[in-house]
C-alpha cells in the first residue's frame, strides 16, 4: 500500500497508508516521505525505507 501520511511523535515516525492504517513505525527523525519511500535521519545517516518498511538504501 501507498504512504499516505507520515508523522514524528517524539523520537519516532508513524507511516500510515490512505485507510489511516499504521505500516510502520520507526526511530529518528522524519526528513520528508513521498508515496513510496519515507527518510529517517539517525545521526549523521539518512535511511530510505519503501512502503513496507523495508531498508531501501542509505546516504
Amino acid at each position: 500500500m501507498a504512504i499516505a501520511a507520515v508523522t514524528q511523535r517524539g523520537d519516532f515516525v508513524y507511516v500510515y497508508n490512505e485507510r489511516g492504517g499504521l505500516l510502520f513505525t520507526l526511530s529518528g527523525e522524519l526528513q520528508g516521505y513521498t508515496g513510496g519511500t519515507v527518510s529517517i535521519r539517525r545521526g549523521s545517516f539518512v535511511y530510505v525505507y519503501d512502503d513496507k518498511g523495508h531498508l531501501c538504501f542509505t546516504r
